[in-house]
Order: structure tokens, then sequence, then C-alpha cells
């Protein structure tokens, strides 16, 4: 079940595999997760479980598959067109669940024993070139109208399937059957995802629902045993939205089909949700469905990242938030309810460098926004050549960035600080703000930007766009059309694009919209440092003047 010469090759779409019901009425199922692969890129392969005769009002009639039909149609696929991800609907019976689920584990075996190191990069998060699919399971068992879907006796079955998912995605109804537990708070959602994960479920992402205790708010619970999250979108007030799930489940997969990371797929499929909930309306007498409207680009659409100790996270009582932690016991740190110190919207040529003789080079030939970033933490000078670059960008009126190192830049004013994703499990946020000093974020991805974003930093970092030496990075060089993606999103915001940047690569990149342009190698490396930082500068600027840093520098320091 791994993955042919040619897909590894790039020379054929992604393939999803949807195994569900057809929907006579075309909002949900088979016929709903066509039309969401092919809005977000990937092939659409079926696997029909059931046929349903249903419209907008009611369910007439489900009438299973023949287990033969059924087996023939997942081997006719693996024969020539296998499956990257596996979005799994209908399953109208324990008998067909029980022959999905042998199928899945015999893949499994297979793939392991052509492929002995796969299981382990799957299980480490990284992405193998032949690997197994992706596979999601949403348990549609009872119609949005209340009518029964699926065999009484199918959630029996269900621990057969539950190890060999990645990712299983019921709405609090559908959790509240798999439990037993009430869905009367966010502690019995966190309960409840753990439970089934004692079952051998790899991770779970709850649905919100209409449930009272989410106000105004429709949240989403994610748990996977080393991480866990909320994610929050507005209440759409809006009787269409028939195929939801569908929907959101047969998005994640063609997401995860393309090599987003799976937190990234969850984001932007939630997206594509309430994208096609604000869109949608009625065909039949009943309630209409999702609209497909292709890729999200609107800001508005996207969830927000509820973060622990933040003031929305104690209003509403969440618990089982380690977002900030990946795993450790909750920072108490509290959140910051306002955003960072602004900065200009165009910071200009963005050099990274790693001494103070550096900086005081780019300052003399011009440069006005840069960063500090010395990655010994044992460096002997290390305050004094915080302490002397914070003075000189002062004295050129220069926005300089200080890496990490946030307590020495709150000490000697800087500023700003950079963190990385994981620097905010200890910093101090909130004394970053209160000091007024700005603070730049970096981001890999969909969903540390919705985390960002929930911080209100001065600027976001979008990286790393191509192959990097400059350190080891947590994930995939994400390209120029993802750069575009992100710069379209953030539209408005300050943004900054790094890693691997090449003085050949900035047209290109300053074509994707983003703000700024930040280097290393491509200066440092340079034979001649200051006629490349020169020529950059009037390729890209020096960036624009910030209205609280109008002051101008008097004199040239030296740094001896």
């Amino acid at each position: 079940m791994s993955l042919t010469a040619d897909a590894i090759s790039g020379s054929r779409p992604p393939v999803v595999w949807s195994i569900a019901g057809s929907d006579s009425g075309g909002g949900a199922g088979i016929q709903a997760d066509l039309l969401t692969c092919h809005d977000l890129g990937v092939h659409g392969c079926t696997v029909i479980s059931a046929i349903t005769a249903q419209n907008s009002t009611r369910v007439c009639g489900v009438d299973a598959v023949l287990i033969q039909s059924f087996v023939a149609q997942m081997d006719a696929l693996e024969a020539d067109l296998p499956a990257d991800a596996i979005k799994i609907g209908l399953i109208p019976s324990r008998l067909h669940l029980e022959v999905l689920a042998r199928h899945l584990a015999r893949w499994r075996r297979a793939d392991v024993e052509a492929n002995p190191r796969n299981d382990v990069a799957r299980e480490a998060g990284s992405i193998a070139p032949c690997r197994l699919p992706f596979v999601i399971y949403d348990p549609v068992a009872i119609a949005s109208t209340g009518q029964e879907m699926a065999a009484a006796d199918l959630l029996s079955g269900l621990d057969t399937l539950l190890p060999q998912l990645d990712l299983l995605t019921p709405n609090l109804q559908e959790l509240a059957q798999l439990t037993g537990i009430a869905m009367t708070s966010p502690q019995s959602v966190v309960v409840a995802a753990d439970l089934l994960r004692s079952r051998g479920l790899k991770a779970v992402l709850v649905k919100g629902g209409h449930a009272s205790w989410q106000g105004e708010l429709s949240l989403d619970y994610f748990c996977d045993g080393e991480l866990s999250l909320w994610l929050s979108a507005p209440r759409l007030e809006t009787r269409h939205g028939h195929g939801t799930g569908c929907c959101y489940a047969s998005a994640i997969a063609a997401l995860v089909a393309q090599n987003y990371p799976l937190l990234d797929a969850i984001t932007l499929a939630r997206a594509y949700v309430q994208q096609g909930l604000a869109a949608a309306r009625g065909v039949g007498q009943g309630p209409g469905p999702v609209a497909h409207l292709g890729w999200p680009t609107q800001r508005e659409h996207f969830p927000s990242i509820i973060l622990p100790a933040s003031s929305q996270a104690r209003a509403l009582g969440l618990s089982g938030t380690s977002d900030l932690c990946h795993g450790e016991s909750q920072s108490q740190n509290d959140m910051p309810e306002a955003g960072f110190a602004p900065c200009a919207p165009d910071l200009g040529l963005y050099p990274v460098v790693d001494s103070i003789g550096w900086v005081q080079s780019l300052l003399q030939w011009g440069v006005r926004t840069l960063q500090l970033r010395i990655k010994d933490p044992e460096h002997p000078e290390l305050e004094s050549q915080i302490r002397a670059a914070i003075a000189l960008g002062k004295r050129y009126n220069a926005r300089l960035f200080i890496n990490d190192y946030w307590q020495l830049a709150i000490r000697h004013g800087a500023y700003g600080v950079h963190l990385g994703q994981e620097d905010l499990q200890h910093a101090d946020l909130v004394a970053i703000r209160n000091a007024g000093l700005r603070l730049g974020l970096s981001t890999h991805g969909y969903y540390e930007i919705a985390r960002a974003l929930a911080l209100r930093p001065s600027y976001i970092a979008l990286g790393h766009i191509f192959p990097t030496r400059t350190k080891q990075m947590p994930s995939a060089p994400q390209g120029l059309e993802r750069l575009r993606r992100y710069a379209q999103l953030l539209s408005g915001y300050p943004t900054v694009a790094i890693g691997g940047i090449s003085q050949d690569r900035i047209a290109a990149v300053q074509a994707s919209g983003v703000g700024s342009v930040a280097l290393v190698t491509a200066i440092t490396e340079a034979a001649d440092p200051e006629a490349v930082t020169r020529g950059l500068l009037a390729l890209v600027g020096a960036g624009g003047c910030d209205p609280e840093n109008s002051r101008r520098a008097t004199e040239v320091p030296t740094y001896v």
C-alpha cells in the first residue's frame, strides 16, 4: 500500500480514497468528499460502502453494498491508484467495519515488511517518500436529520478499527455514543477523548456542536497524547450545513496527502469548512450543503488557537490544553491580553547575524532592520555583545531584534526580541510586552501562523522557504507557492520570509507579496559583503520608518 515511483517523482497528483456512502441528495458522503478533493487539488477515488436514498429533509433508505463489491473496489484501487490518504465515512455494518479493519492491518503489515523503517518514521512524524496512507474516520452513524444510518451493532466492533486509524473526528453526539459520557462540559470532552485513545486510537479531533457551554463559539478539541489544544471559530447562524463533517474529514485527508503536517491540515480544513458554511445556501426544502469555494484565503475563516492561561481559556473553563508545552506541565506564564508594540509593515532587508562586528558593519552599510542571533548560551561575551548591539541599534535608529535572550533584551532596552515556537514555552510574554519590546515570531505553517495571530506579535516570520544550512529545521521547506498563500492570508500584517533565500531568489520571494526578506549566509558568506549588502538594499530597501522610532542618529559609534 505504498506510493508508486510516479507518485514519488511528483508526476501524478496525490490520491485520496473516500470510503463512504453515496448521498443521492449530493450534499454529503461520497459526493461531498469528491467536491472537497477537487477543491483542494487532489485526485479523489471512491469505495462506496452504501447507497442511500435521501434528500435535504430525510433519509428514505440505506442499502449496504455487498461485501464482495466493497472488497473488490478496494482491491481495484490498490492495484493501480494506491492512496496517500484514506477518508472513511459511513460504514453500514459491523461486518463492513471488520473487513475494512483487516484490510488496513494487512496493508500496514505488508508495508512494514517491505519498508521496515516506515513505521519508525511514521511514529516520529517525519515524511518518508514511501509510506502508509494516512487514515481518518468520520464516524457517521446518525444523519443530521436524526435518522439511523448504520446497524445498531456497529459501535460494538469499533475496537478492531481504532488501532488502524491516524485520526478519529467525532462530533459531540458521536463522542457521547462512542464513550457513554455525556458532553456537558469541556472536561467531559477531554475525558471522553482520552478514553478513546486508551482503546488504541492515535489521535482524536472532537468537532464542536451546539452545546450551551460553548456560547457563541464553535470549539474543536484535538489530542494525540503529546499535544492537546482547542480551536475556536465564531458560530455561524445558518440552517445550512449538510455534509459539514464529511467535508472537514475529507479536507484533512486531502491536505495530509499533500504533505501538510496534521495540525496544518486541521487548521486549513477548519477554514475550508467555515468558508463553506458562511456561503452555504438551500437547494431543497431542508438544510443546504456546505459550499465548495476552493482554497481558503480569508483570515476571518481561519480558526483561533485558544492559548493556555489566556483569558479566553479561563472564561470558557477549558482544560486539557498543552499547546505551548508539548506534553509537559502547562506553562504558568499568563498570556498578554493586548498585542505587542507595532513596527513598520515593511521591514525591508533583514539580515540575521551572530556577532557585534557584523551588526556594526551592516548598520554602517545602511541596513536598518537586523537580528543578533548568538547560538551559544555559554558565549563568554554574550551579555556584553547584546548590550553593545542594542546601543548600536539605538544610535543608528535601527530595528535591532535580539534572538532568544529576552531577559537580556528587556534589561538593556532592546527594540525587539525574536522567538521561535519552541521558545514560547519558557518566555514571559507579558514581561516582554510590558517592557515595550516588539516581538517577532517564527512560524512554519498554517497552525503556527494561527497560534502566532492569537499572540498578535509585531511581525510574523514565515519559513523556512528553501533548504537551509544554518540550523536543523523541524519541518520541510515551505516553497514559494505556500509562501504566496501565507502572504495572502496575512495581507496587511508585517511578515518576513526567511530560510535559504539567496540573492537570485529575492525577486521570486518578493513577488509572493511578503513584506520583508531575511538573509543569513547570502551576506555573511559573500566574497564582498558590503557590495552584496548595498546591492540587496537597492533590491529590497531598508524598510519604512516606525512612528515611535523616528529619532535620527547623530554619531557613529565604534565597538572595541
